[in-house]
């Protein structure tokens, strides 16, 4: 499924902005994974590296990073730069799921 399909879906998306050079990006990499894992096939999950995709990067203004934003029906529900625990995005995605 394209990630274009994903953030149009009633299904939350989490997407997390990150580049390969980025110290915190690489951390939260963990945190969006577990989040990621326990919510499981209740969402879609996808990480974007804004080096590989500037065009994507612009579009959505992602200006610092890490960036993580959850879609849900093709609007932003959530948009968050730094660095978070995975239990937070957890609540976070579970009160936008309902």
């Amino acid at each position: 499924m394209q990630l274009t399909d994903k953030i149009k879906s009633d299904k939350p998306t989490l997407v997390n902005f990150y580049a390969t050079w980025c110290g915190p990006c690489n951390m939260m990499k963990p945190q969006v994974e577990e989040a990621a894992q326990e919510l499981g096939d209740r969402i879609h999950y996808d990480r974007i590296d804004i080096d590989q995709n500037p065009e994507l990067a612009e579009l959505l203004q992602i200006r610092s990073i890490p960036t993580t934003i959850v879609f849900k029906n093709g609007q932003v529900n959530w948009r968050q730069t730094g660095i978070l625990p995975a239990s937070s995005i957890i609540k976070l995605v579970e009160e936008i799921i309902g």
